[in-house]
């Protein structure tokens, strides 16, 4: 690692249950104005299950006005190409990191929200690292090439039927977007979250 690398990976926050005795480890980047301590809670279903690594977006913010509750983003549009830069290498530093530890885990890499176009663009990145990519209710990125993604890959986009970032045409758009790319399109009695029994299917835990 360069000099200067450990302080850029340390002021960053990671969630994680123990990984030793699991199969696989699932990878899961939380939304916009989320926080990764709040976001692992979704996944108290399949804990035990599966091992569990939330990293946190590196930009913090409060919600409303100047104080109060704080939430996290992956970027905003200032620096827009670094960032996605330094969210690629920090996450791809924090995986290798794993791996070397428990090397016969298998990967799974969700992206919720604002964290799937993040999560596309880690897997773009390095797709022989995951078993499946999940992207979750987000909107395809668009500067991730298109028709790269091979139909044999295991992609997937999950939505809820009820979520109200998703409507009428827009939503449709959306569900044909991932469908020409090869991901199969999976829709829940819902809104805008993570459904414990998709996830679980998704997951091969049931």
């Amino acid at each position: 690692m360069k000099e200067g690398q450990i302080e850029f990976v340390q002021r960053r926050r990671f969630y994680h249950n123990e990984f030793t005795g699991k199969e696989k480890i699932l990878i899961a980047l939380h939304g916009y104005g989320q926080l990764g301590q709040f976001f692992f809670r979704k996944f108290s279903s399949i804990e035990d299950q599966i091992g569990l690594l939330i990293p946190e977006g590196p930009h913090r913010f409060y919600l409303e006005g100047s104080s109060g509750r704080v939430g996290a983003s992956w970027m905003t549009k200032e620096w827009r190409a670094q960032d996605i830069e330094e969210n690629n290498r920090y996450l791809l530093e924090l995986i290798s990191n794993i791996q070397n530890k428990h090397p016969n885990c298998a990967l799974y890499l969700l992206g919720f929200s604002q964290g799937g176009a993040s999560a596309a663009r880690l897997y773009e990145a390095a797709p022989g690292l995951f078993s499946t990519l999940i992207l979750w209710a987000s909107v395809f990125p668009p500067d991730v090439e298109k028709n790269q993604f091979k139909e044999n890959q295991d992609l997937h986009f999950v939505i809820g039927k009820d979520d109200p970032y998703f409507v009428g045409e827009s939503r449709e758009k959306t569900i044909e977007v991932y469908r020409q790319q090869g991901f199969h399109i999976h829709e829940f009695e819902g809104l805008h979250d993570i459904e414990a029994r998709t996830l679980k299917r998704l997951l091969h835990l049931l």
